[in-house]
């Protein structure tokens, strides 16, 4: 019920009055059924303003630490992120990526729609990176179409660091729905999930227009951050003049 009060009451007027996202493609996503809608992941604002343009409920899986910040703020952001339809997963761990496709195809079982980010993690540069194979795992075992999704201008609004968005016009775009009953039975197989997965990627990128890095996001985050620190040392270990 408070998922309904948040989208057409609280925050979705307010986001769609704020915004003014234009809504291109809406009439891909299926009106009823489960498919996946896999998106390019550049600010924390999706997380709200896809399911705010939706006709459907729709169901995220989110990183577990939105759900276990300590302290009355903490309470109230699990809470506020359960009511809007997130479901927690961890990502610390051998098993997290098994645990993600567990939940999602949790709700795939029960026709829903069910909101994926392939990329693993928000993009740090606005550019769109490598995505992982659990999207192609869930869609090729439930047998669902995947729908593809830009979210175009939201990096510019709240890119990560930034609490409040600034004013930014923002686009979401929806593609036509893949089809990947061809491999129907080859969830098993690591070069099927590659191909299903670049397949999905190429969709979101032919509708973003982004950058393509085909690295890792999580691993270009790494990297850079281990270059700071590096650089950090040096600077002091370096004897001031």
């Amino acid at each position: 019920m408070f998922y309904y009060l948040l989208k057409y009451v609280l925050l979705g007027p307010l986001l769609r009055l704020v915004f003014r996202p234009r809504i291109e493609g809406l009439a891909h996503v299926p009106s009823s059924g489960a498919a996946i809608v896999a998106g390019n992941h550049l600010s924390f604002s999706d997380h709200f303003l896809m399911p705010a343009v939706l006709k459907r409920r729709i169901t995220f899986l989110a990183k577990a630490e939105y759900f276990t910040g300590p302290g009355l703020k903490g309470r109230l952001t699990a809470f506020f992120f359960h009511s809007a339809g997130q479901i927690p997963v961890d990502r610390s761990g051998k098993d997290a990526g098994q645990a993600a496709i567990r939940e999602g195809l949790g709700v795939l079982s029960k026709g829903e729609l069910l909101g994926i980010y392939p990329e693993g993690t928000r993009s740090h540069d606005g550019r769109l990176y490598k995505g992982k194979v659990g999207v192609a795992v869930m869609a090729l075992k439930a047998g669902v179409p995947v729908v593809p999704c830009a979210m175009i201008g939201t990096f510019e609004a709240q890119p990560p660091g930034r609490k409040i968005p600034r004013i930014h016009p923002v686009v979401i775009r929806f593609g036509e729905p893949l089809d990947f009953s061809r491999y129907e039975g080859m969830e098993n197989e690591k070069a099927v999930l590659r191909a299903v997965t670049d397949e999905i990627m190429y969709a979101i990128l032919s509708l973003s227009e982004q950058e393509y890095v085909d690295r890792y996001a999580a691993d270009v985050k790494a990297a850079e951050a281990e270059r700071k620190a590096e650089e950090k040392r040096r600077a002091s270990r370096t004897p001031s003049r």
